[in-house]
């Protein structure tokens, strides 16, 4: 008889300790900012994510519901420089200082549709993402920024442009293109600090202000030395009224840089500059004192 055969030995089970009790995930409480509570800019970079898409988006929607797409982008200001080549160096025969008047009417629609669709990319921007506001917690300041970015990128392409124009007339860049960058930052403050404003007064001006908008950027594009220079502007007390613009130093002092010829003042430059960064600070402080109502008028 076999001798029975002993069981194998069965290892006992491990018992897994239980998991420490993690903490309790913290808790962001977001409560609107009081009337006059300090900017918040460092959002705009915690949220840039959000404003970059927000200006992509922007940009494929403008692109596809135009027949010409990009080359709108190309044609709109040669058009236009076209226009006030005829109408103002043909007809009206004005100084160009020298320069095919297609090349100086092309520099300072540059500058101004730089403006121009700052303000207009800008106008409706709480109104057209009116749901955003009222559901989604944002930073509201990126909304009217990403307007920036998509106006950016079409100047850029312009610029492009512009300079393949230069070196087909035989004006290479010059060493004055350089102070470039200085109008274009300028010259989108200039356009954005009254945006921010009047974003700040709620959405029903907003409404408002998109049928009166491109109205008054048309009387302010012919108030501009856009198709013509200041120098045609009667010295004396007509000059200086007509200096009060803060965009005509902008326009000016960029058709410069660009095209390497003419001077622009010390002082109308040292007025643009101050008035850009002092209203378009004023322009936060209001938008900020405003921004608590947004999601109640728009």
């Amino acid at each position: 008889m076999s001798a029975p055969v002993a069981p194998p030995e069965v290892e006992p089970l491990a018992v897994a300790e239980p998991a420490p009790v993690s903490a309790k995930p913290p808790m962001v409480c977001i409560r609107p900012p009081r009337a006059w509570e300090a900017l918040d800019l460092s959002g705009l970079w915690r949220f840039r994510d959000l404003l970059l898409a927000l200006a992509v988006r922007d940009i494929k929607l403008r692109y596809r519901q135009t027949v010409l797409g990009v080359l709108w982008v190309i044609l709109q200001p040669l058009l236009g420089a076209g226009i006030f080549a005829f109408v103002f160096g043909r007809v009206a025969r004005l100084d160009s200082g020298g320069q095919p008047y297609v090349l100086f009417a092309y520099a300072g629609l540059l500058a101004w549709n730089l403006f121009n669709g700052v303000v207009l990319k800008a106008s409706g921007s709480l109104v057209a993402n009116a749901p955003l506001v009222s559901k989604v917690f944002f930073p509201r300041l990126l909304l009217p920024f990403s307007g920036v970015i998509s106006a950016l990128l079409d100047f850029g392409i312009a610029l492009v442009v512009g300079e393949i124009l230069l070196l087909i007339s035989g004006q290479p860049p010059t060493v004055s293109l350089l102070m470039a960058p200085l109008w274009l930052f300028f010259s989108p403050a200039a356009g954005h600090r009254r945006r921010l404003a009047l974003r700040g007064a709620g959405g029903r001006l907003s409404r408002r202000e998109s049928t009166s908008c491109p109205v008054a950027l048309q009387f302010l594009l012919y108030a501009s030395p856009v198709g013509y220079t200041i120098a045609i502007i009667p010295a004396g007390l007509p000059r200086l009224l007509y200096k009060l613009n803060p965009l005509a130093p902008f326009i000016e002092g960029f058709r410069v840089s660009l095209l390497g010829h003419g001077l622009i003042g010390v002082r109308s430059s040292t007025y643009a500059c101050f008035m850009a960064v002092v209203i378009f600070l004023a322009g936060l402080i209001v938008f900020r004192r405003m921004e608590r109502q947004f999601a109640d008028v728009i």
